[in-house]
């Protein structure tokens, strides 16, 4: 049950990173020459690579990844901040 909660963080986790993705995608074709919106949406990749990747080898294959997991967060945490300066700067 516990790691069942732990694959459930991580698939939430993705879900809402992906569609976010997306919309960083969408964004894109408004503001093309958008450096910040580029980062962000590779840092958006990066941690659910690293976020979600190091949770679903947790809990598949009992692979823990030690600082990985913060790592994909710090990364989310500069992308969002990221996305939001490129709105802001628009």
């Amino acid at each position: 049950p516990e790691m069942l909660a732990v694959y459930q963080t991580a698939v939430g986790y993705q879900l809402w990173h992906a569609l976010a993705l997306i919309g960083v995608g969408l964004l894109s074709f408004h503001l093309p020459a958008s450096a910040p919106l580029r980062w962000a949406g590779a840092l958006l990749a990066l941690g659910i690579l690293l976020f979600s990747g190091s949770l679903y080898l947790l809990t598949l294959g009992g692979v823990r990844a030690g600082l990985v997991t913060p790592a994909g967060g710090v990364c989310w945490i500069v992308a969002w901040a990221l996305l939001a300066w490129a709105v802001l700067r628009a």
